[in-house]
């Protein structure tokens, strides 16, 4: 069973314009239900970042914003975990054996799914900017540059991601499962959470 990853980079690039048209769903089934919730975060982040660096938003907004970023942040480092477990589990129902000596890729497919999910955001905003009607040729020039580049960089990932499947369902490299281990949120390992409440128990 291998993945199809056109599907992955069609369900970013479908999913991000019916978001920005109306409310999140999610028909989808096995590994692409959690792609779909993956980026799902993605996309919640990206506009809360987008509130956050309003110059024209008070202190109390910009504070939710930075945790309602957190948040999206942490379930979407979560929902990575979920997509590597995911294919862990294929590649072992699937009696995927890696041979003696395979090695370990310097990311994991979760995480690469992640960059792609980015790149389709990239994307989807850098095209609104080329079809703006109040900027000059110059900055349209600049803009279509980067689109290019962005385009190429989208390419260049899917690629990847389709040669590390093949090189696990071939067994010559070893799926690892990972946790993303985040301090920030956790209040045993946060110092200004755990001091807090150290000083409420005096």
């Amino acid at each position: 069973m291998m993945i199809d990853v056109k599907q992955i980079t069609s369900l970013h690039r479908n999913t991000t314009k019916l978001w920005h048209e109306s409310e999140f769903v999610n028909i989808h089934r096995d590994l692409l239900y959690l792609v779909c919730e993956q980026h799902k975060f993605n996309f919640l982040l990206w506009h809360e970042e987008d509130i956050a660096r309003s110059p024209d938003i008070g202190d109390e907004r910009i504070a939710a914003s930075k945790r309602a970023i957190d948040g999206y942040n942490q379930h979407r480092n979560d929902a990575i975990e979920r997509i590597d477990e995911y294919l862990k589990i294929v590649l072992e129902s699937c009696q995927i054996v890696p041979a003696h000596g395979a090695r370990l890729n310097t990311e994991t497919p979760g995480q690469t799914i992640d960059r792609l999910s980015v790149l389709a955001l990239r994307i989807y905003h850098m095209q609104e900017q080329c079809e703006r009607r109040d900027v000059d040729t110059e900055h349209l020039v600049r803009v279509h540059g980067m689109l290019e580049i962005l385009y190429m960089q989208h390419e260049d990932l899917s690629n990847s991601l389709n040669e590390l499947l093949a090189d696990y369902f071939a067994g010559r490299k070893r799926l690892k499962l990972y946790r993303q281990i985040k301090m920030y949120n956790d209040p045993t390992l946060n110092p200004y959470l755990y001091n807090r409440s150290l000083e409420a128990a005096y």
